[in-house]
Parts: C-alpha cells; structure tokens; sequence
C-alpha cells in the first residue's frame, strides 16, 4: 500500500510540475456554449458553471498545493528543528521559554488558529505560506528537542565535545544527521495535513484569491451546482482526498522503513 501510494504522489508531482504545459486547455478560458457539460472525451472531468475544462482547473491546481503546503512545511521543519535542537541542548531557562511558546500555540486548533491569523492579515500566497509555518514548527520543534535529550548523552557526542568542537557544530554536524529520519516521516504526515489546511481555507475563502484554481475554492463553487453539474464538486475533492491519503500511507511506509520494530509491534 506504501508503495501504491507514493506511486499516486509521484503521479502529483509530476501534475504539479508540469500541469500548466499539458493541461488540454487554459483553466482560466471561460466557454459559456459549453457551460456545465458532463465529462466526454473533448471534456474528461465536464466543465463548469463558466464552461471553463474542470479537468484543466485540476489539473493545474495541484501546482499551488504544492508550492503553498511543501514550503510551509519546508520553512516549519527548518525551523522547528533549529528550536528544538537548540531548546533540547541548551535546556533550563532556554529549554522552558522556547516550549511554553509553542505549547501556547499547541493549544489552538490549528484550522481556527489559521482563520484567525489570515483574517488578520489578509489572504495571499505568503501569508499562507507564514500561517502553515507558524502553525507546524511546535510539532517539528518538539520531536527535535526529544531527539536531543536522547542523544546528548551518547559517546559520539561526549567525543566531540573533548575534542573542543562548537556548539554549532555539535547541533547540526552531530546530532541533526542522528535526528533526520522522524523528521523526514513528520515532515511528511505534517504535508499531508498542510494539504488539507489550504484545500479548507480555500473552501473558507481564505485562500488563494481567484482565477488561481484552488481546489478548496473549486468545491466551494460547486455546490449551488451540485444537483445538475455533481463533477464540479467530485473531482476536486477526489483530487484532495486521494493526495491526503496517499501522502499520510507514504508517511507511514517511511515510518516503518525508518523504525522496523513497528511492523514487529504490530504483528
């Protein structure tokens, strides 16, 4: 299934990177002869209230799910791994002030948290970008720091401190290598959930601004239409939920190649 999955996201991917240059038509041309058309060979996924190829609008809307969820989730593991690193290491005073502020931010649910944040500053791709990172660098942070209470006692840590290194060095040269596994296996399921994050505020109308083809936006337009155009609504949200889903299971092959044990636990 890991493997099925991760073959679904690569398929996305690929849609991301290249949608713009093999979608059949422009997803902003508006045709009002072929207004909500069912799917047909000229119209795979049918076509909306504004005749504009839903398939096209999909198509090239899984490029700004990339881009607004991957760096989100990019800016929040570098950070939240620095935090932690250094909360972990450092530890009293530096370790209590750094966790009591993101626990502070724990304690929000992460949708309302981001309503409340983009209705703040407003909606835009940035912004997005910020509200993904602030919301996800507690959940990087405290795997990081939990990493570090694990390995600042090992010999290859004590060896580099006789040997004089820095604690710069210490950090990133000595403990992050040790630490890049669970990190990779969060930074993972933390996408996954970014996806979603921005499928929702664009449902909210919080999210990308208009002609951008935000699948969230997408399903939100679609249902005044869903009694006489029902593919204007499906497919987007077949687009969001086989992306969640094949990221989390990607997630969770990683976690088992990374942590064998969890298969044997399981058995």
């Amino acid at each position: 299934m890991a493997l099925a999955a991760t073959s679904v996201f690569i398929l996305f991917l690929f849609a991301a990177l290249f949608g713009p240059l093999v979608a059949p038509y422009d997803h902003t041309a508006q045709d009002a002869a072929q207004r909500l058309q069912g799917p047909s060979p000229a119209h795979l996924m049918g076509t909306d209230n504004f005749g504009r190829d839903v398939f096209s609008r999909v198509l090239v809307g899984t490029q700004g799910v990339f881009y607004l969820g991957g760096a989100g989730t990019f800016l929040a593991a570098v950070l939240g791994t620095a935090l932690g690193l250094i909360a972990g290491y450092a530890g009293r005073l530096w370790d209590e002030a750094i966790m009591r502020v993101l626990d502070v931010l724990l304690a929000f649910p992460a949708l309302l948290l981001a309503m409340v944040l983009l209705s703040t500053v407003g909606p835009s791709d940035i912004n997005l970008i910020l509200v993904i990172t602030i919301l996800y660098i507690p959940m990087f942070a405290r795997i990081a720091r939990s990493m570090v209470l694990d390995l600042r006692t090992r010999e290859f840590v004590e060896a580099a401190r006789l040997r004089g290194e820095s604690r710069r060095y210490i950090l990133f040269g000595e403990m992050l290598p040790n630490a890049v596994a669970p990190l990779l296996v969060e930074a993972s399921i933390r996408f996954a959930y970014s996806i979603f994050l921005v499928a929702s505020l664009g449902f909210l109308g919080l999210g990308v601004a208009p002609p951008s083809p935000d699948w969230g936006r997408q399903v939100n337009d679609a249902r005044t239409f869903f009694d006489v155009a029902p593919w204007m609504l499906l497919f987007p949200a077949a687009a969001i939920s086989a992306l969640v889903i094949s990221t989390s299971l990607m997630a969770d092959g990683l976690r088992r190649v990374f942590d064998p044990s969890v298969e044997g636990r399981r058995r």
